[in-house]
């Protein structure tokens, strides 16, 4: 098939990429003229502004937007419909939220634009590994776009479905990073209590090995985590600083709008928050409060 892929980040130009592999004609636009050039290096076709893409694509035009979520979407696709035709398909497979895929699928649909929101994860490992893909849009389009999400994903037939209407396969990756941020959070915990035994010398990067095969906690997560303590396995100069992409809060809110228990999740997040404060005046507080009521020493900063 043919598209423009228009967001030439890592991931876009990864996917951009694995899409030429299986075939696929793809024309790269990003505001770096550089990442342009060097997805041409690779067989695409490019263009020089968002404009020229309509010209270089055959009708019902497809544009697979890549671009961080927010107003950079907005515009996006506001400049795109500039060129839009009735029945061209604008694919958003960047992590907006749900909320924002429902508001812009109800505008393009009056205009008789297609539009599927793609959750999608796979990081810089998908160009090798593949892409699991979320998608969410009126069917027939999506059995119409089957052959490019068969190239991207890890297999035709895994890794990647349709899950339900336009915003569905945003809001589904929106609960899937939250479930990220827990797992995560679990495995540092665990392994921070292994090293902190000191008396018993574990080496963690062994352990990560030993769970990586057979144990009901095996996961890609442990493998990359086992990859890190491998390299570093005191994590030097490492600063214990854990930023958000913005999706464990979203999930956060909507678990707190459905009522629906999410205590993992939300204490991963509220972790990640607590990372960043190197002068906590929380646990200050907390040390000043058990020193109040119990006399418990306080540990004096230097």
């Amino acid at each position: 098939m043919e598209l423009a892929m228009i967001g030439l980040g890592r991931m876009g130009a990864n996917m951009a990429e694995r899409l030429l592999r299986h075939g696929h004609s793809v024309y790269g636009y990003d505001k770096n003229p550089d990442a342009v050039r060097a997805l041409v290096e690779k067989g695409a076709g490019g263009a020089d502004e968002l404009g020229g893409l309509a010209s270089l694509l055959a009708k019902p035009r497809i544009y697979w937007i890549m671009v961080p979520a927010g107003k950079p979407v907005d515009e996006t696709i506001e400049s795109l419909l500039e060129q839009a035709e009735e029945g061209d398909v604008f694919i958003d497979g960047g992590n907006s939220h749900y909320k924002d895929t429902l508001r812009r699928g109800k505008m393009l649909e009056k205009r008789n634009i297609k539009y599927v929101d793609c959750g999608t994860s796979g990081g810089i490992w998908g160009l090798k590994e593949g892409y699991s893909m979320m998608v969410g849009g009126d069917k027939d389009v999506v059995d119409h776009l089957r052959p490019i999400f068969e190239s991207l994903a890890p297999a035709a037939d895994k890794g990647w479905g349709h899950v339900g209407p336009t915003g569905s396969g945003h809001f589904v990756k929106m609960v899937h990073n939250g479930i990220e941020y827990g797992l995560m959070q679990a495995y540092a915990e665990g392994f921070a209590l292994i090293g902190n035994k000191e008396s018993f010398g574990v080496d963690l990067h062994k352990v990560a090995e030993i769970w990586r095969y057979g144990s009901v906690v095996r996961s890609w997560l442990l493998d990359l985590m086992s990859e890190a303590l491998a390299e570093n396995p005191t994590l030097k100069g490492v600063a214990p600083y854990v930023v958000d992409s913005g999706e464990g809060r979203w999930t956060i809110e909507e678990a707190i709008d459905q009522a629906v228990s999410a205590p993992v999740m939300t204490m991963a997040l509220m972790e990640r928050f607590r990372s960043r404060d190197d002068d906590s005046f929380a646990d200050k507080l907390l040390a000043m409060t058990r020193n109040k009521f119990g006399g418990h020493a306080i540990k004096r900063e230097d």
